[in-house]
């Protein structure tokens, strides 16, 4: 297994976990909004590798966030597993990486979304020392 952050000309590599996650994404799709829309905004894509499988099975995306209720914060907008790689700590060693970034960055928290159907994703967040702090409201426009 090995971690390592993704530059721009290898987001491609994030694309099959990512899909899983975001199944309306097409490759290209993925790869221009990454590219083109969230790099700038401050977005970073972290990788897990495994030797078993030849290629990246789990991705972390993330961006720093400023903001008056939580102060300087990572904020984890992506976390993802393919299926047949979970149960391998690919998810945790990718928080764990996470962790250590924040520190660097000078960060006080990190935050985690997670949709309230992705009961596996909560229970991994709370076997890592997350907790529910706070409802993520959304209202379609």
């Amino acid at each position: 297994m090995k971690i390592e952050e993704l530059e721009a000309e290898r987001t491609w590599l994030a694309f099959d976990p990512m899909r899983q996650l975001r199944p309306h994404l097409t490759s290209t799709g993925f790869v221009r909004l990454v590219n083109e829309i969230q790099r700038p905004e401050g977005y970073r894509l972290v990788a897990s590798w495994d030797g078993e499988f030849g290629r990246v099975v789990a991705a972390l995306g993330f961006r720093q966030v400023t903001s008056l209720a939580a102060g300087r914060h990572l904020a984890i907008d992506d976390l993802t597993t393919l299926l047949a790689a979970r149960g391998r700590g690919h998810a945790t060693r990718l928080l764990a990486w996470a962790d250590r970034e924040a520190r660097r960055l000078g960060c006080e928290h990190i935050h985690l979304d997670a949709d309230t159907h992705r009961h596996e994703a909560h229970c991994l967040a709370l076997r890592a020392g997350y907790s529910i702090s706070a409802f993520h409201l959304t209202r379609r426009v």
